[in-house]
């Protein structure tokens, strides 16, 4: 679990579900972005989004509690 994969959380949600544009957004690949969400899913033994196929379709209730905690913490690490 790391900072980075907070991020990609926190700007697909902002970037309607959307990884190529999330990938753009943070000048990286949208594999690496897909890649490390998933990661971040697995790390936690939850989903944090539903998905239909590939591609991300709405944030799960569970999915909904990790992203406030992300929102939290992303906002204190952006004051330091």
């Amino acid at each position: 679990m790391n900072l980075q994969q907070f991020r990609f959380v926190r700007e697909a949600v902002r970037r309607g579900l959307n990884l190529t544009e999330t990938a753009k957004a943070l000048h990286t690949s949208q594999p690496g972005v897909s890649k490390a969400i998933l990661e971040l899913e697995e790390e936690l033994g939850i989903d944090i989004f539903m998905r239909h196929g590939k591609r991300l379709r709405r944030v799960t209730e569970p999915g909904e509690r990790v992203l406030k905690a992300i929102e939290i913490i992303l906002r204190e690490v952006d004051h330091l």
